[in-house]
């Protein structure tokens, strides 16, 4: 059987227009796991990661709101703990699901920590969309008071963006294959993982959040991952999106993915990444990638949906 990693995105955890409680969370994660478990059930070993932009947001408005009485956290700290916060609920979810349907199956989640370049561009320009959606005017009512830097996130308001410097090394990867080696079924790389650089050998936390399609992609070409899927929440990648000329995906090469972000047709703030995620996978001698929707990926698998990346 194939060895699957699954990108699950943060913004599937807490969905538009949702205040993000954890009985909301619950219900998202616990409707999320029954096409997962069915692979499981196939005899597949699954590896899960997960977004937490909208989710690491909340946490610093939380540390910021709360500064008066207890020390603020830095961006780092807080990407370790919505790892964790999110990951129980996720493992929580899969064990009780798992329990349902006499899966004897462990699963753990290992927090992990992403080394980046200090000298990576990243840290100056800042690109990764956190925390909830704002209007205009709510936007110009924080720079009042905040300096932070929005920006305009696919047509659906405006949200704080921050330093997303990409991933070259995963540091757990040897604790992960330990465990898959065991047949248990891994939570980990949430939210791209804890960004860290190395100086002299010793690891050292910083100001970022890793997008979770790099960490995705650079794990599961570090484990030898029979398959990447980056699940997102359209079944299939498209040209002219939104437009009467939508023309779906089935496969597309690298050539070509190459020359429709080059025309425009997947914007930084949402496909762009998970297209460039895809490549990267493929380039570091990956196999198969596929970008779909989390209830299609059976289909996706068999071929008769989503969008396959290939060289």
């Amino acid at each position: 059987m194939s060895k699957i990693v699954l990108a699950i995105g943060g913004n599937a955890i807490i969905k538009e227009g949702q205040k993000g409680t954890i009985e909301e969370q619950q219900q998202n994660i616990y409707e999320s796991c029954e096409p997962v478990l069915g692979l499981i059930e196939q005899g597949n070993t699954v590896v899960i990661t997960h977004g937490n932009g909208p989710q690491v947001g909340n946490t610093l408005i939380k540390s910021k709101l709360a500064e008066t009485v207890v020390p603020a956290y830095p961006l780092d700290v807080c990407d370790a703990e919505t790892q964790g916060n999110l990951g129980y609920l996720i493992q929580q979810a899969f064990r009780n699901k798992m329990v349902e349907r006499k899966i004897e199956k462990t699963v753990a989640t290992v927090v992990t920590q992403s080394i980046v370049s200090k000298d990576d561009p990243a840290f100056e320009t800042l690109t990764k969309p956190i925390g909830p959606f704002y209007s205009k005017e709510e936007m110009e009512e924080i720079l009042k008071v905040e300096n932070l830097t929005f920006v305009e996130d696919s047509g659906r308001g405006y949200r704080r963006v921050v330093a997303s410097p990409k991933p070259i090394k995963i540091v757990e990867k040897e604790a992960i294959e330990a465990l898959l080696e065991k047949d248990i079924t891994v939570i980990t790389a949430g939210g791209g993982g804890i960004p860290v650089v190395e100086e002299n050998g010793m690891l050292v936390g910083v100001e970022a959040v890793i997008d979770k399609d790099f960490a995705s992609a650079l794990l599961a070409a570090e484990i030898n991952a029979d398959y990447l899927f980056i699940l997102t929440g359209v079944e299939q990648v498209a040209i002219h999106f939104g437009t009467p000329n939508q023309q779906n995906l089935l496969e597309m090469s690298v050539d070509d993915a190459l020359r429709y972000m080059e025309e425009g047709h997947f914007p930084k703030g949402s496909m762009g990444p998970k297209i460039e995620a895809a490549i990267m996978f493929l380039n570091k001698g990956g196999k198969n990638v596929i970008i779909t929707s989390i209830d299609k990926l059976q289909d996706a698998l068999l071929g008769k949906t989503g969008t396959r990346v290939v060289l």
